[in-house]
């Protein structure tokens, strides 16, 4: 069919904006606004602009071929130039073509190529790689080129703002793990694999970084937060270090430190830090791993020689999956029930010597390994039993619980259950720490598949060059995702480590707790699933070990099991939303329930209006306020929800726990919300904060892609709550696609941004 030069013009717009089959209300009316008035249109143009336009009838397959093929016999006669390729001047260019009396090209005016670009940028294009085939080799190589070379930003300035203030640290460790005694190796031989970690942990334990977070007095710098940034930065180089860095100082020192008092402190913390005096943290039994409050392990305090007696009075009470002790611990923090003058105090912490000076077991002890594992081999975990093993009485760490000369127990918390909690609340770093280093190998593998995608070439138009792999959507779609939300997870656990940090100062640990238990869950499943991704999104190559895949998928499962089995943190998670829905409601007494329904029956009529349900504009869409209203608004109906339903089974007389079983799975959609809405929030702020108009563009695109990806993957909930219908779901699946797109071309300065050195992918 033959078109007037003028509609020949717009010809690229529509072909693009069809191109996904779907024309969004937004688009439409833009078109009409700027086409159906428009001068240079004649009568019967715009009658078949209206009929491109309708969504009730799209244009059929045949019609999107032959426009393909128009623009493509336009692209390939136009000369070859380094200038972005944009539809406008495609359009224009066509328009040309047809029209060769200069005369009649009048009414192709700057006004006209105006209102062509509006209406491109309307189409959210930011570059045309899926469409590759309309233009010819030397113009996808340069567009190609410029946005690989230039990403729209300083790289620099957003590594700034990922490192925070430790950015010194971070090049420290760097620098070191640069050192040719540092350099990764596949060492099958698990003994010499441990060994070899060995030797690396005391190299960095003599550069100070150990006891970064030990008290000046004993070697340290009292600073956690360059300790956990120590911790993350491992993670790019080697998990096993990482995890016996972590043990080693975070764990067992970490023991000592917040569970002990001055006296410990100045006894073992200085050799602690330097490696002098390597340990292990003995919490985890045979029988019991999360159900820490029923571990079997007994200290029993004996008046006659002032010591206690530690031992393992069954199968199940072993000591099991010890980091540091298959081969290298030489003492333990040993977690057991204290028992003082025939009565249980609940678990304590009492260090507990297990080999002498020269690796051999002392008497009472028996250590056996854990052996090959999936991953992790460079950790020697092994398994401990004790029989009557005596320590003295003044290796109970009594911070939180004290025996005194005279055989007397004592505690500053009268409360069994409130002490048990407020001491495993000071472990809460490790929660803090692992997730990090997770990220680490999460960031070292997207930025692995990123490279490697920019230089991949699969299929393509006959005749022609080959696509990169990452001009496809779909590859787009698996990557991309990945790359917003590891963003996002950074800023939450930079926030999370602040938080812990500055945990003296906060009214109520519990919220920390929550917060670490939540991200820390987040965080790992959202490791395990990125490296798995990554892998398969290079093909065969990312099969070999050379890639790095398999040791992080390897050493990285286990992250969603150890410091606390990922369901059961989210079970823990819930319980602390409710407490504080609980502690919400009940502050306000009835004047608060008052408030509270008010409150939500106005959230409600506001959120799930007609309008609000069916607005498919993208300005709304990329609204942070959107984005985030949508996440508080699953939280807090899932919070209500639950409750409720607890509080009827309850009420009709069910045990607590019988209720809390049945209502599991929805407590765990509750956890997953709140942490997804904490996480939202934190990208959000630090967005609101940038002042940098060229970085701040990319980190709107970056956390709209994270909200909008989130939303997506949650549609079922929000069409069944009438909070948004199917028009909605539809229009933000397209705005991912073309976020996806968007950050395609900046996807390179995203990764380097990470600070990863070479020595590392």
């Amino acid at each position: 069919m033959t078109y007037s030069p003028q509609i020949q013009t717009l010809i690229p717009l529509f072909y693009i904006g069809w191109a996904d089959a779907v024309l969004g209300p937004s688009e439409i009316a833009l078109i009409q606004a700027k086409l159906i008035d428009a001068e240079w249109l004649s009568e019967a143009d715009k009658e078949l602009i209206a009929e491109w336009s309708n969504p009730q009838n799209p244009p059929t397959d045949e019609l999107l071929k032959s426009w393909a093929e128009s623009i493509r016999q336009t692209a390939e006669k136009m000369p070859d130039t380094e200038e972005r390729i944009s539809l406008a001047k495609l359009g224009a260019e066509m328009a040309c073509t047809q029209q060769e009396d200069a005369e009649d090209k009048d009414w192709l005016s700057e006004e006209v190529i105006r209102a062509l670009k509006e209406i491109e940028k309307s189409l959210n294009v930011s570059g045309l790689e899926q469409f590759a085939s309309i233009f010819t080799a030397y113009q996808r190589a340069n567009e190609r080129k410029e946005r690989i070379e230039k990403p729209g930003f300083e790289v620099e300035k957003l590594q700034a703002l990922l490192d925070d203030e430790y950015g010194d640290i971070r090049k420290k460790v760097f620098h070191i793990l640069r050192d040719p005694i540092f350099k990764s190796a596949i060492i099958p031989n698990k003994e010499n694999y441990r060994e070899q970690v060995l030797t690396w942990m005391k190299l960095l334990a003599d550069q100070g970084l150990g006891a970064l977070h030990f008290p000046v007095s004993v070697g340290g710098q009292d600073n956690m937060g360059a300790y956990a940034a120590v911790f993350e930065t491992l993670g790019y180089h080697d998990l096993s270090l990482a995890i016996k860095f972590g043990v080693q100082f975070g764990l067992f020192g970490g023991a000592v430190l917040w569970l002990g008092t001055e006296k410990h402190h100045e006894k073992y913390l200085r050799d602690i830090g330097t490696v002098a005096l390597p340990g292990c943290f003995a919490m985890t039994e045979t029988g019991h791993g999360s159900n820490v409050r029923q571990l079997e392990t007994t200290a029993t305090y004996d008046p006659k020689t002032d010591e206690i007696v530690i031992h393992s009075p069954t199968p199940g009470s072993r000591k099991d999956y010890i980091g540091n002790a298959a081969a290298h611990g030489r003492m333990g923090a040993v977690f057991a029930q204290l028992i003082v003058n025939g009565e249980s105090q609940g678990v304590h912490a009492i260090l507990v010597p297990m080999r002498d000076e020269t690796g051999n077991s002392l008497p009472g002890v028996t250590i056996s390994d854990c052996d090959y594992k999936l991953g992790l081999n460079g950790v020697d975990n092994g398994r401990i039993r004790f029989d009557q093993v005596r320590v003295p009485r003044e290796n109970l760490l009594n911070r939180f619980g004290n025996i005194d000369e005279k055989g007397n127990y004592s505690s500053p918390i009268e409360n069994e259950g409130k002490r048990f909690f407020t001491m495993l609340g000071t472990l809460v770093g490790g929660r803090v720490c692992v997730p990090r280093a997770g990220l680490s190998a999460a960031k070292t593998c997207i930025a692995i598949a990123v490279k490697y995608a920019l230089e991949r070439r699969q299929f393509g138009d006959e005749d022609k060059e080959e696509m990169l792999i990452m001009d496809y959507p779909s590859h787009q779609r698996r990557l991309m995702p990945l790359l917003a939300k590891s963003y996002a997870l950074d800023f939450a656990l930079t926030y999370l480590t602040k938080r812990f940090e500055k945990r003296a100062e906060e009214p109520d640990m519990r919220e920390i707790e929550t917060l670490a238990a939540g991200l820390k869950a987040y965080a790992t499943w959202f490791t395990t699933h990125a490296i798995q991704e990554c892998r398969e999104a290079c093909g065969g190559k990312g099969y070999l070990a050379e890639t790095r895949f398999a040791a992080f998928k390897a050493d990285s499962d286990i992250f969603t099991t150890f410091e606390g089995d990922n369901t059961v943190l989210m079970q823990l998670v819930a319980r602390g939303v409710l407490h504080d829905f609980k502690k919400e409601l009940g502050e306000g007494g009835i004047f608060g329930m008052v408030e509270f329904v008010a409150d939500r029956f106005m959230t409600s009529v506001r959120e799930k209006n007609p309008f609000a349900i069916r607005n498919t504009n993208e300005k709304h869409l990329m609204s942070s306020e959107f984005q985030l209203h949508a996440f508080e608004y699953r939280e807090r109906d899932l919070t209500v929800s639950v409750a409720g339903r607890l509080r009827k089974h309850i009420g009709r007389g069910m045990a607590p726990f019988q209720a809390f079983l049945r209502c599991q799975t929805h407590l765990l959609e509750l956890a997953e919300a709140y942490t997804e809405r904490v996480v939202l929030e934190q990208f959000i702020e630090v967005v609101d904060a940038c002042e940098d108009k060229d970085l701040k563009t990319i980190l709107i695109r970056t956390c709209s892609l994270y909200a909008l990806h989130t939303i997506e993957s949650h549609k079922g909930w929000y069409l069944e709550q009438d909070y948004m219908d199917s028009f909605k779901t539809k229009a933000i699946r397209k705005v991912v696609d073309k976020l996806c797109g968007q950050l395609r071309d900046e996807a390179v300065g995203l990764v380097d941004a990470f600070g990863i050195p070479e020595d590392c992918l």
